[in-house]
């Protein structure tokens, strides 16, 4: 498995490159934005690990430009913020999950093994639609007539789950296993920024589909009466 470190901290990045060295990853480290968006232009990586605080270009900077040149890659958000306002930036420029410091190694290890899982996902030659919605495989994205959006990593297989279960209302806890996988130590906040953002999405595509809630239930795609 090959994967993209990009951390200007030199400590910091020697301890995560040898970490993840040791359990059989393959690492390239990039010490600022800049190096990091053009490793991650010439590169195959299965993951792309962001500090978002670098020199010159900071991370969410590379991660925007990889998104919109359509760059599907998963994509795990370092930062020493913790606040819900930070996290829903990173998620809405296309962050699939995030890790605040400081963090276990064996954490940051589980979290880009449940990255890899979902990304090997696939239902190729199958439309996934619902009403006037349809999934993208392969540009990670979501259409509504001649609209259409990037997804990321996660708020894909979150829309798709919806789609190929209209009407049925998901719990918290069964999203994060269904999405996120069991192993994976994610809060319910996570669930909700990513929700939120899909919102967003359909409500931007003018769809008569929307994600509603139940207090105590949970989510569900439903028709817009």
């Amino acid at each position: 498995m090959r994967l993209l470190l990009a951390e200007d901290e030199e400590a910091m990045a020697e301890a995560v490159v040898d970490y993840l060295e040791y359990h059989h990853y393959e690492v390239d480290w990039a010490n600022n934005g800049t190096d990091a968006l053009e490793r991650a232009r010439m590169g195959a990586y299965d993951v792309l690990i962001l500090d978002i605080m670098m020199p010159g270009m900071d991370g969410l900077t590379v991660l925007r430009t990889l998104r919109g040149e359509g760059d599907v890659t998963p994509v795990l958000l370092l930062t020493a913020k913790g606040e819900i306002r930070d996290k829903v930036q990173g998620f809405e420029s296309g962050s699939d999950d995030y890790l605040t410091k400081p963090f276990a190694m064996e954490e940051l290890r589980v979290r880009v093994d449940a990255l890899t899982r979902r990304g090997g996902q696939s239902y190729q030659g199958e439309q996934v639609t619902f009403e006037d919605l349809a999934l993208d495989k392969n540009g990670y994205a979501i259409r509504c007539g001649d609209k259409t959006v990037s997804l990321s990593h996660r708020e894909y297989h979150l829309i798709e789950l919806f789609i190929r279960n209209p009407h049925i209302y998901f719990s918290a806890d069964t999203l994060l296993d269904r999405v996120w996988g069991m192993d994976a130590d994610v809060e319910y906040g996570t669930v909700w920024v990513h929700i939120s953002g899909l919102r967003k999405k359909l409500e931007s595509l003018g769809s008569r589909a929307e994600i509603r809630s139940k207090r105590g239930v949970g989510y569900a795609l439903e028709v817009i009466e």
